[in-house]
């Protein structure tokens, strides 16, 4: 091995390089693999029957018809697969006395929610199964459903009347309880007697995913091992879930995510689909494929939100708030899903956002209703927390005849009180949010726009203006497994990488991360290239498959980067250190005297030294290795973070309401994020236009709705209204940096920020422009016909 002994010139570092996106070229050109684009000899097609009605006993299920169509192959029941079709497990029990309904993927006899499968259909093309499927008659006994959550705590109705109730669990945080406050009810008595007491009730309707791919598995029985593919957020979670709930041993589960079309945690799910497809073809012995239709997706992939929030708020007459109380009851529709029962208790430690609250109880409800189980959609509990309290801010300041931003500041957190415990019991590392308000008013042109406000309200103008403020923290890297432990959440939150050094320099990357859009295989490369001194084009980043990522807790919780991208860096730097025994025994120097930067080793004081190809390729060679040291530079890492993450920011939306037709146009939108250390500042742009438009989409036009019967009527794009890029506008983005202190990079999560933020946002704007009027509310979606029927009603 010969040594090099001019040191190359120093690269651009690729941390905050906005470098354009590897995964892409395959990905807008169609060059990959998707789920249903998976082809296998002999490979056979599922076409599920579902449920018209939410609630219903099954009396009988004829299959004759279905059996005799063309190019059937087998018609499958509940019953037929009773033994080994497992079970779509719970994984977070918010309390031990936690009602929980048995979920099996293909009901027996009793149906819960419309959309439930009842037979599946086997045929040899999927257009076949489809059209048999029709044929299956299912002899129904329809039971009185309940829908509404708020009708569901009566009892009277009982969604499973097995359980004798349809209340599922109730949960409590308390500030004075838990040492971190004083007494919510002494703090509301107070203001009640000497200051001020807010009471509002804000309604978070439900909202579907509606990812662009829709959920599709293919299963493989054939080889020593089942192999599964899927369009799933969590390929390690499901052969977990698999595993536990089937009796196939682990060893012989292998799951494949391939590039998969978006989730926004819809695809968190392990679904019934992917159990009646792992059943079905190991009952037949053939590979087996499901892929569902996009009115299927709609109605039964999991939904998100749904929660009734009632709010106190207490607070002195100058705007100081003293304490804050939360009702919250939320609906899991028919069953509590994988974590769906702890969605809503996520929202405990958000909604006292960046505030110093002396006083403040979170109790929550959930229950069971007729309709599609509800579980973590982006932010999951975080964005209904901050909805609530930017949506009660604005109503105090509004109360006290006050700047919305300047209420917010008399409460909010200075950056030089840093690290701070929240009443919520939290530690806040970092921020500042003086810095990214003050950012987001400049860029925004706060003061010029409030005079055109001011303008419009004195001509009577019939378009009047709206501004909304929305300023959020959100706690990201779900997070510490001791306190997942003490939640009594199923599973751990640290992650696993590890990373190769190939013979020729080149390095492969394996992350138990699990992308589905969020450019991990770039930002990846760049953390990797930047920590071991290699070009970025000669990094591979492997992800999404059992078998080469055997450890691994998937993506969710913008927890990919914080703590996947940890311990991807902890793994390089196992490499270094691998490295440098055997760096010192090729330049004949103690190891204490090398110094490595740049992909590089040196003898200090001197330009002798080696590189990480080199001694990639001397350590395969393994010619001439110090005793004791192994061939190969080869290492992993699995990592456990020491807390979550908090980034935050300041949102600022403009609307423009025609007071005559009820029309909400935005006018213009700044956000000002600080996400701690940017990797790479095009995939952080791209995450938050995306996150914003989803917020928006949820102020303004979203939303799941069901008949008295249960049926869902916003079973397709023509009611379920998407937004598309002719409804937004430009958004103006920045950001500032307040680095988080809890990991190496000094990350913070961003894919959830802009959904977080952006609806309280956007809502307050709405609710600004009219509130002469005399309105202090509109629910959610606020359309055209919502406002108007809200200026009929308001004061003139």
């Amino acid at each position: 091995m010969t040594t090099v002994d001019d040191a190359p010139a120093t690269a651009t570092p690729e941390i905050g390089n906005a470098r354009k996106r590897k995964e892409d070229q395959r990905l807008l050109t169609g060059r990959t693999k998707w789920t249903d684009n998976i082809q296998l000899a002999g490979m056979l097609h599922l076409a599920m029957v579902r449920s018209p009605l939410a609630h219903a006993k099954i009396r009988s299920i004829d299959t004759s018809a279905a059996r005799e169509a063309s190019g059937v192959i087998d018609v499958v029941t509940g019953a037929d697969i009773a033994q080994t079709q497992g079970v779509n497990i719970n994984a977070w029990p918010i309390s031990p006395e936690q009602k929980t309904p048995d979920h099996l993927p293909m009901v027996l006899e009793h149906v819960a929610c419309a959309g439930e499968i009842v037979a599946a259909v086997v045929a040899r093309s999927a257009a076949e199964a489809r059209d048999a499927a029709e044929l299956v008659d299912v002899d129904y006994e329809e039971l009185p459903a309940v829908l509404d959550m708020k009708e569901a705590l009566k009892d009277e109705v009982l969604a499973h009347p097995d359980l004798g109730t349809n209340k599922s669990a109730f949960w409590q945080l308390d500030s004075a309880t838990e040492g971190s406050g004083g007494n919510v009810d002494e703090a509301i008595a107070e203001a009640q007697a000497n200051g001020i007491v807010i009471e509002r009730e804000f309604r978070q309707q439900r909202l579907i995913p509606a990812f662009m791919e829709p959920r599709s598995t293919v299963c493989d029985p054939t080889g020593e091992q089942l192999t599964i593919w899927s369009a799933t957020q969590v390929p390690h979670i499901l052969r977990f879930a698999l595993a536990a709930t089937t009796g196939i041993p682990e060893s012989k589960l292998r799951v494949i995510a391939p590039d998969v079309g978006g989730g926004f945690g819809g695809k968190l799910q392990t679904t019934p689909e992917e159990f009646i497809t792992v059943a079905v073809a190991r009952r037949l012995g053939k590979p087996v494929k499901y892929t569902e239709t996009r009115s299927e997706s709609l109605l039964s992939a999991h939904h998100g939100r749904d929660q009734w929030q009632k709010l106190t708020l207490a607070a002195t007459k100058e705007g100081i708030v003293t304490g804050l109380k939360v009702d919250l009851l939320a609906d899991l529709g028919a069953y509590v899903a994988i974590v769906g029962g702890g969605v809503p208790v996520l929202g405990a430690w958000m909604f006292n956002s960046i505030y110093k609250f002396k006083a403040y109880q979170f109790n929550c409800q959930t229950v069971l209703t007729n309709k599609t189980w509800v579980d973590a959609y982006r932010g999951a509990g975080r964005p209904e927390a901050t909805f609530g309290i930017e949506r009660i801010m604005d109503e105090l300041a509004a109360e006290l005849n006050m700047d919305p931003l300047e209420v917010r500041e008399k409460n909010w957190i200075k950056h030089e009180e840093f690290p701070f415990t929240t009443v919520a019991g939290m530690e806040y590392d970092s921020g500042n949010y003086e810095a990214a308000t003050a950012r987001a008013k400049e860029l925004f042109g706060y003061d010029e726009l409030r005079a055109e406000q001011q303008r419009r309200r004195e001509s009577n103008d019939a378009v009047q203006l709206g501004i909304g403020v929305s300023t959020f923290t959100e706690m990201c890297g779900l997070a510490p497994s001791r306190v997942l432990g003490s939640l009594s959440y199923g599973a751990g939150g640290w992650e696993h990488a590890s990373i190769r050094m190939l013979a020729t320099g080149k390095v492969e990357v394996v992350t138990g991360t699990s992308p589905h859009g969020q450019g991990h295989e770039t930002a990846w490369s760049q953390i990797v290239a930047d920590r071991l001194g290699v070009a970025f084009e000669d990094v591979e980043v492997l992800h999404g498959d059992t078998q080469i990522a055997h450890k691994g807790l998937d993506t969710y919780g913008s927890r990919s980067l914080v703590v996947g991208g940890e311990a991807i860096v902890r793994a390089a730097d196992k490499v270094i250190e691998k490295a440098r025994p055997i760096a010192a025994h090729i330049l004949e120097a103690n190891t204490d005297d090398l110094e490595f930067a740049a992909g590089k080793f040196t003898v200090k004081g001197t330009d002798k030294g080696v590189t990480m190809a080199e001694l990639a390729l001397a350590s395969f060679a393994a010619h001439n290795l110090p005793d004791g040291v192994e061939p190969g530079l080869d290492a992993e890492s699995t990592y456990d973070p020491i807390n979550f993450s908090f980034p935050h920011g300041t949102h600022l939306c403009a609307v423009e309401v025609d007071t005559e037709t009820g029309a909400t146009k935005l006018h213009k939108y700044v956000c000002v994020d600080d996400i701690g250390v940017v990797i790479n500042p095009l995939i952080v742009e791209g995450q938050i236009h995306g996150g914003l438009v989803q917020g928006i989409a949820q102020a303004l036009w979203e939303g799941a709705e069901y008949d008295e019967f249960g049926t869902l009527v916003t079973g397709s794009f023509v009611d379920y209204t998407l937004p598309t890029a002719a409804d937004t506008i430009n958004f103006v983005t920045d950001n500032t940096v307040s680095p988080s202190t809890t990991n190496t990079l000094g990350t913070k999560g961003v894919g959830e920020a802009g959904t977080i933020a952006s609806t309280p946002a956007v809502v307050n704007a709405v609710v600004d422009a009219v509130r002469p009027l005399g309105i202090n509310d509109i629910e959610m979606p606020c359309t055209p016909q919502r406002v108007w029927r809200a200026i009929q009603g308001g004061a003139r």
